[in-house]
C-alpha cells in the first residue's frame, strides 16, 4: 500500500463564502463521516486543518508575511491515506464533502519518500 495526500482547497477569505454556524455544523458532520469511512477501512494515516496565517521563506531566507494566494481558493487542510493504487485514492478524494461547495477543489498526490534512516 502507498500513501497519498488529499489536499482540500476552498475560499477561506471571502466573507460571503463563509458558512453560517448552522451550515458549518452540517459541513463538519459530513466531513467527520467521510473521514470515519476511511478510518473504518484502516486507510486513514493522519490529517489536519490549516490556519490562514503564515510566513513564506524565499530564496536566501527572505521571510515575508503570507501565504498570500492569487485566487480566493486557499489550502484549508489535508489528510494522508493509504491506498492500493492511485485510482483507489482518487475514489476516496472524489467523495470528499469539500467538493459539495461551489469553487472548492481537492487535489491528490502520491507521497514520495526522500528521507531515509541511516
Amino acid at each position: 500500500m502507498e500513501e497519498y495526500l488529499i489536499l482540500m482547497r476552498l475560499d477561506l477569505l471571502t466573507k460571503e463564502s463563509q458558512p453560517s454556524p448552522e451550515q458549518l455544523q452540517v459541513y463538519m458532520k459530513q466531513y467527520r463521516e467521510w473521514v470515519n469511512l476511511i478510518v473504518k477501512q484502516k486507510k486513514f494515516v493522519s490529517g489536519t486543518a490549516l490556519s490562514t496565517e503564515g510566513r513564506v521563506i524565499q530564496h536566501k531566507t527572505l521571510v515575508t508575511d503570507g501565504p498570500f494566494v492569487e485566487t480566493k481558493e486557499s489550502l484549508a487542510g489535508f489528510i494522508t491515506i493509504l491506498a492500493e493504487s492511485f485510482e483507489e485514492a482518487l475514489e476516496f478524494a472524489k467523495s470528499c464533502p469539500i467538493l459539495l461547495g461551489e469553487g472548492n477543489s481537492v487535489e491528490i498526490r502520491k507521497v514520495m519518500g526522500i528521507h531515509t534512516e541511516d
